[in-house]
């Protein structure tokens, strides 16, 4: 380490006294961990360790892809991030650019408080919320469809209003927070390019058309590459909350599957090379979807 390293460190010492804890963060829970990565290639039973489990290499990592289970849960797993990338996506984007539109700063505010509160609530109270609002017993859409003189619905039950709700709730929850970074994309675009577009003749539609949208569309492509890095990661406690055995068919995904097999029915290398195939995953798509994001003339993530 150099004297310039070392007065470089000194005078941003601040800075670097802000990255450590995040820098921990990552070393600690995320790199570290990694170490136990090894009892995917061993039958590993606690009472012997790491270094005294029998070494299998592949074994594995062979059931899990000639396991009909395996399949089912993919597919689960790619069809509910579908869902996530076709509906959730675009909506924060979308918002966003509406809540840049609005003019009156009190109804702005309000608009932005209302639709953040959400993300603030874990999904215990949001699955628990429309639990409340979808039971049978009831709930307050089934007595409204009852009032129509419709037949309830099982919506708790039903295998097929599973990924609808999934879905649904995760743009109450996310929808209005995931707007922060594109509102401040927003906020860095030029006026003055929105004044020559007005001596245009540009009205607001074609403003956000040909200014906001092109001006954004760097922070859109980066936010998408890190998504389609989550396309096997969507988040063990929401979809563990909606399953049922009248669901599970069709909401069985890779993190609950982990959960079930490897702290409930104890199989740790099983689910150690499932949770293995899952990060491996997510990495190669975003090192692919970078590449294309670089030759299409984007700047990526790296």
């Amino acid at each position: 380490m150099n004297d310039e390293l070392i007065r470089r460190i000194v005078r941003n010492r601040a800075v670097y006294l802000m990255i450590l804890p995040g820098f921990l963060y990552f070393i600690i829970f995320k790199y570290v961990p990694m170490w136990g990565l090894v009892i995917s290639f061993q039958d590993y039973r606690p009472y012997e360790g790491i270094f005294g489990s029998e070494w299998v290499g592949f074994k594995h990592y062979e059931r899990l892809f000639t396991d009909p289970l395996f399949w089912r849960i993919f597919r689960n797993t790619i069809m509910l991030f579908g869902l996530n990338l076709l509906f959730y996506f675009p909506l924060p984007i979308i918002l966003a650019v509406m809540l840049n539109e609005v003019r009156l700063a009190a109804f702005k505010r309000f608009v932005q408080t209302a639709v953040y509160i959400p993300h603030f609530m874990s999904w215990v109270i949001i699955v628990s919320i429309s639990f409340v609002m979808l039971t049978m017993d009831g709930g307050i859409v089934n007595e409204g469809l009852a009032s129509l003189g419709l037949e309830k619905q099982n919506f708790l039950l039903n295998k097929n209003w599973l990924r609808p709700m999934y879905i649904l709730q995760v743009i109450w929850r996310e929808a209005g927070w995931g707007t922060i970074v594109y509102l401040a994309a927003i906020a860095a675009i030029d006026p003055q390019l929105y004044e020559a577009a007005r001596m245009d003749g540009a009205g607001r539609f074609r403003q956000i058309w040909h200014i906001t949208l092109p001006s954004i569309r760097s922070v859109i492509v980066v936010l998408l590459i890190l998504k389609i890095g989550d396309v096997l990661e969507l988040g063990f406690e929401h979809v563990y909350l909606l399953l049922n055995s009248m669901n599970r068919e069709v909401g069985e995904i890779f993190d609950t599957f982990v959960y079930t097999a490897g702290l409930r029915q104890g199989q740790f290398s099983f689910s150690t090379a499932v949770g293995f195939f899952k990060s491996f995953v997510g990495l190669l798509l975003v090192i692919i979807a970078n590449w294309l994001a670089k030759k299409f003339g984007e700047e990526g993530v790296y």
